[in-house]
């Protein structure tokens, strides 16, 4: 009975463990409380590698020796896997290449609202000569401070904000979002369409005037949060349609990992056509949420994606602003024409 009930227990263990370690094979990327697991990658592994260890401890008992080892086999190739997995995408990159005259480089940082301070966000900026930078939580009058900041330290930007529930007098700074974009880059203006994109937290979609250059599209996905999963599902599905098969750099925070994006990719893309430029650069697996777990345990939930019209050809996330008051850290990614 006991011998039973031991199989019984490492079948439905094992079962758990494929679908923590892969879900978007059963389908349940989005789905939770699977979405939440594959979001905090890094973490399960830790977790399987800690029950391999207690397994083979156990294994000491010859009463529980059968059992204890084939548990302790489970989580040990869990463990194998998700740390090759992780190790494919990458466990962190962390310099640049030199920018060249063609290069674009574009930022992206969560700032909490106001909470890291306007020169700070400039600093970080003119320090890693960011050509656009995305803000989610940032309001439109931080977003100015920033720009005079950064033409002050000689790195003019034009502003850009999509703002919701603009009747209301001091709401929070999570209901807008600010792109800026360098002049270099041309004229661009955020087409009305964004105010009917994602659901309950602002994306900004610019467009060039002069119909040159990208469209650039500054993401802000809701938290897949119990009630809110639906309105989750429904934000990734409009940023996936938001990449299309053109000329796109979307930037942001998605609220999502590579792993929950799986069901919204088309050809080889992992977001709509735009492929993810942290996994291409050796970053893919580097937490940038949040800022008080190490970044092997973090989420990666804060994104630069591109069409085939760019490669990325190096990335940085940004470890030095832990203490700056947000709880992400910067995305920066170095960009270049595809020939």
């Amino acid at each position: 009975m006991l011998r039973s009930l031991g199989v019984l227990i490492t079948v439905l263990f094992a079962c758990a463990a494929a679908v923590v370690t892969w879900p978007q094979f059963f389908h349940l990327e989005t789905t939770l409380p699977f979405a939440h697991l594959a979001a905090l990658r890094g973490a399960a592994v830790a977790i399987f590698a800690v029950l391999s260890v207690l397994f083979l401890l156990l294994a000491a008992s010859r009463r529980m020796r059968g059992f204890a080892l084939s548990m302790a086999i489970v989580s040990i190739l869990a463990s194998v896997c998700g740390g090759i997995l992780l190790g494919l995408r990458g466990y962190g990159a962390a310099t640049l290449p030199d920018k060249g005259e063609t290069s674009v480089r574009v930022m992206t940082w969560n700032t909490a609202g106001n909470a890291t301070g306007s020169q700070t966000i400039a600093q970080t900026a003119v320090a890693m000569e960011a050509d656009i930078v995305a803000l989610p939580e940032t309001a439109e009058g931080v977003g100015e401070e920033v720009a005079v900041l950064m033409r002050e330290l000689g790195h003019p930007m034009w502003v850009h904000t999509e703002a919701y529930n603009e009747e209301v007098d001091y709401g929070p700074q999570a209901w807008q979002t600010t792109l800026l974009i360098s002049p270099e880059l041309g004229d661009y203006a955020v087409i009305d369409a964004s105010s009917d994109g994602t659901t309950m937290l602002p994306s900004a979609v610019a467009m060039p005037i002069d119909g040159d250059g990208p469209i650039v599209v500054a993401a802000h996905a809701v938290a897949p949060q119990p009630n809110y999963m639906e309105s989750w599902r429904s934000d990734l599905r409009w940023l996936a349609d938001q990449c299309v098969d053109g000329n796109v750099i979307m930037l942001g925070d998605f609220n999502a990992t590579i792993d929950n994006m799986a069901a919204f990719g088309a050809g080889d893309g992992d977001m709509g056509w735009c492929r993810d430029t942290a996994v291409r650069t050796g970053n893919g697996a580097v937490g940038t949420w949040p800022t008080s777990l190490p970044t092997i345990l973090g989420s990666p939930i804060d994104h630069v994606l591109t069409s085939a019209t760019w490669n990325p050809t190096g990335s940085v996330v940004l470890t030095n602003l832990d203490d700056a008051g947000s709880d992400h850290r910067p995305l920066v990614v170095q960009l270049e024409p595809a020939p």
